[in-house]
């Protein structure tokens, strides 16, 4: 999902200018200007992966409020950074994972959805065959939204019951509501 890691440059505030600079991840993540194409800053978690896993795995699970993982049965793994970031979740937390992922990289039977991204179309497939659980929706950066509601049109559509969504970085000024509470350690 790294081309969901991007905002406008083209406006009066500089991305630096919106960053809660006070937490330390802020201080590792990388600003590419310009990428993936002329007008976007577009930030790079991969540092944090590199070098600060456990603490960034400490600050997800923070994140959620008390009691949340009581009712959640399994993680819902976006691809394909929220695989990283959901695997680890999982075997920190004793939790299962369902992998939503790019067409053809599951076995039949398959749900899918088509959505739009930034830049182009892409689709996210799940396996829907599975017994309903409740699923914690696991990404690495909610930017439109498209990723992340098609992840959860999905699961509904397989009759999961989805009590959230937890990511790293939520850019707040490029999507609208989401239909199930956003959980986040950092905010643009």
């Amino acid at each position: 999902m790294s081309s969901n890691a991007a905002i406008s440059a083209n406006n009066d505030t500089k991305p630096s200018d919106l960053l809660n600079t006070d937490h330390q991840f802020w201080q590792i993540i990388r600003t590419v200007p310009d990428f993936p194409k002329v007008g976007i800053d577009f930030y790079d978690i991969t540092p944090l992966l590199r070098s600060h896993i456990n603490e960034v795995i400490d600050a997800l699970i923070a994140a959620l409020p008390e009691g949340l993982l009581d009712e959640v049965d399994c993680l819902g793994a976006v691809e394909a950074r929220g695989f990283v970031f959901a695997s680890l979740l999982a075997g920190r937390l004793g939790k299962g994972m369902i992998l939503l992922r790019k067409p053809g990289k599951l076995p039949p039977p398959v749900a899918n959805k088509a959505y739009a991204l930034e830049y182009g179309k892409d689709t996210l497939e799940m396996q829907n065959n599975l017994p309903p659980e409740r699923v914690l929706l696991v990404d690495d950066i909610l930017a439109t939204g498209g990723t992340l509601t098609t992840a959860y049109e999905l699961c509904q559509s397989a009759s999961h019951t989805v009590v959230g969504a937890l990511v790293l970085l939520d850019l707040v000024d490029l999507h609208g509501d989401f239909p199930v509470p956003v959980y986040t350690v950092l905010k643009t």
